[in-house]
């Protein structure tokens, strides 16, 4: 009985152990960077953009696309063939995001984590340039990709509205403050 018992004994020590093990050899988790792009216009929906329409971020920054505009609904779509057909502008390696539409007050998170140019637009007001362009690291960064050099599927309106990478790099965040 002695022996049983120290056995068990021994077994539930060492069980204990190795349950207690992780947890104390565990490294606090960092919280995951979140930044907030809103959805903006005017009250009578005569304007409409992205703020901030430029934005530097490093790899794994979750992105969150919020509506703050009480009159109109919006999307937050990546240029990609995988969206409604589109020439992609975003990394090769990237996944195609599309929020769907975004009623007031409603967001959508996606979290990019490839090097590179990532331009995209709201699908009911990308005609009013409602675009924005996201850079995620550095042009130094191993599989980095800069902007698309397509013209043909924007409109010089779209392409005039994204902001130079050089400039996103340079200030880290471009939008229109007091709009």
């Amino acid at each position: 009985m002695i022996t049983n018992r120290r056995g068990f004994i021994a077994i539930g020590g060492g069980a204990l152990a190795t349950l207690s093990l992780p947890l104390s050899l565990a490294k606090p988790l960092r919280a995951q960077p979140v930044e907030v792009i809103e959805m903006r216009g005017t009250a009578r929906g005569e304007r409409v953009w992205f703020r901030p329409y430029g934005l530097s971020v490093a790899p794994g920054t979750t992105i969150r696309f919020v509506n703050r505009d009480a009159g109109n609904g919006h999307t937050a779509t990546a240029y990609h063939p995988d969206n409604f057909d589109r020439s992609s502008r975003i990394p090769d390696v990237a996944e195609a995001w599309d929020s769907g539409f975004l009623l007031p007050d409603e967001s959508f998170d996606v979290t990019l984590t490839a090097p590179g140019v990532y331009d995209y637009y709201c699908l009911p007001h990308e005609m009013a340039a409602m675009v924005g362009r996201i850079v995620v690291g550095q042009p130094e960064d191993a599989g980095w990709q800069g902007p698309s050099a397509d013209t043909e599927d924007v409109s010089p309106e779209v392409l005039a509205a994204l902001p130079p990478v050089a400039d996103i790099l340079a200030q880290g965040r471009i939008g229109p403050e007091g709009a």
